[in-house]
């Protein structure tokens, strides 16, 4: 059976054994202000055919763009077939939660390779086996450097506004402060930085490339936080990291950011899956998984979870994170991802994204009443400052169906540009943004 239902004399059969006289009471622990004391606005339930039919309607109503010019933490990129393939392999699709090895090497192994990929990428000693996303990522990264006497959070204003939020919802629960460091011309303002830093400063957080698509010198701004002795988070886009220097060359203490583009559809959303790295002296404050390789009774090489002291199903009261599980089918995918393309191709994606995005804003600015928002050098990403309002842009590509930028002010607009654009797309994009001018 699928489902265990119990009679109404059988639920007060229960109670009775346990002492209560009503299910309410088995949530009398809980805070007054955590229970819900009306009922949830939730249709009538429906049959099976009826919510079929229903969900077949909702999605007739999306729109799914051939072209697209969006970006702000998810990116279209182009996947070979190869990755959807063996990750849909039924060998591939197990638990996620491995604790018996013996039976689980395989995908334990994904883990362990998973884990390489994104140390090296970063340029990190050890990465975790993934946690739920982006956002995520960077909150635990926060958790991990908060002590006691070291509350205060400083982050950028050029940060990624979804990334914000989540950060704030952590530090609410840590009773930790997030203080704001001021924005320069589209850039980390390292000077606003230096002045902000104290005693009671646990960690900085920084974007490369940072919301607006422009680099960072994460360099710069890893020698003044650590002059204040002072940990440095950096959120990196992984596909950026093929060309640019990593987060450990820079100096960083830990790496974190989003996989959705290594390999990831855009999904409407999801599943996403976020990725953590850090320096040997942090290693036992990473939360999730981390998959150890070793060998077995007879020399033979293999893969345990370790080093599982450090988390909430052994420590459960000590336990810096309620992590319990991961992302270990969507991780499983960058490894498969990384894999296909290899070092060789992963830089040469790269290189097209960054030549294609440059081709874009050089067409783009040579337009009249068109110019770039902030000056700096970009990834795949930039900002445009528009002649007309940038929902009246988007009306018009959407008519042509082009998921335009995202708008940033009235008149600004958040183009990206990757390697699944083409030049005739590209060449399209300019000539409908040159009638909208109009």
């Amino acid at each position: 059976m699928n489902y265990v239902v119990n009679t109404t004399d059988e639920q007060k059969e229960m109670l009775k054994a346990l002492g209560l006289e009503k299910i309410e009471d088995l949530y009398r622990d809980l805070p007054e202000g955590t229970r819900l004391d009306h009922p949830l606005n939730l249709p009538e339930g429906m049959t099976e055919f009826e919510a079929y039919d229903r969900m077949k309607h909702l999605a007739a109503e999306d729109k799914v763009y051939p072209t697209i010019f969006r970006g702000a933490g998810a990116y279209r990129h182009l996947i070979p077939s190869a990755v959807k393939h063996i990750t849909s392999l039924s060998g591939y699709v197990t638990a996620y939660t491995p604790y018996q090895s013996e039976l689980s090497q395989g995908i334990l192994q994904g883990m362990f390779e998973y884990q390489t990929m994104i140390a090296d990428l970063t340029g990190m000693d050890v990465a975790n086996a993934s946690v739920y996303d982006g956002a995520e990522a960077a909150a635990e990264a926060m958790i991990m450097c908060l002590d006691p006497h070291k509350t205060k959070v400083l982050v950028s204003e050029t940060v990624n506004p979804e990334v914000l939020a989540v950060l704030h919802t952590y530090a609410h629960a840590k009773d930790a402060e997030i203080v704001m460091i001021p924005e320069k011309d589209g850039h980390t303002d390292n000077e606003a930085l230096a002045g902000l830093l104290g005693a009671d400063t646990a960690c900085v957080y920084t974007e490369q490339p940072n919301y607006y698509g422009l680099l960072e010198d994460v360099t710069e701004l890893v020698n003044t936080a650590h002059a204040a002795k002072v940990k440095v988070i950096t959120g990196v886009n992984p596909t950026a990291l093929a060309l640019l220097k990593t987060p450990g060359e820079c100096g960083s203490d830990i790496a974190v950011g989003e996989g959705q583009s290594l390999g990831l559809d855009l999904g409407f959303g999801g599943p996403y899956c976020g990725f953590m790295a850090t320096r040997n002296a942090m290693m036992r404050k990473l939360p999730g998984r981390i998959v150890g390789e070793t060998t077995d009774r007879n020399g033979k090489r293999c893969f345990v979870l370790t080093l599982q002291a450090r988390e909430q199903h052994i420590r459960r009261e000590k336990a810096s994170s309620s992590i319990c599980s991961n992302q270990a089918l969507c991780a499983f995918r960058n490894s498969v991802y990384l894999a296909a393309l290899g070092k060789k191709g992963f830089e040469e994606m790269a290189e097209n994204c960054l030549t294609l995005a440059h081709y874009a804003a050089e067409q783009i600015t040579a337009l009249d009443g068109y110019c770039y928002s902030y000056p700096g050098e970009f990834f795949l990403e930039f900002a445009i400052h528009t002649p007309v309002p940038v929902s009246k842009i988007n009306a018009l590509l959407d008519e042509h169906d082009i998921l335009g930028g995202l708008e940033l002010g009235e008149t600004d607009m958040l183009m990206c540009v990757t390697e699944a654009n083409t030049r005739e797309e590209i060449d399209t994009l300019v000539s409908l943004l040159k009638e909208a001018a109009k």
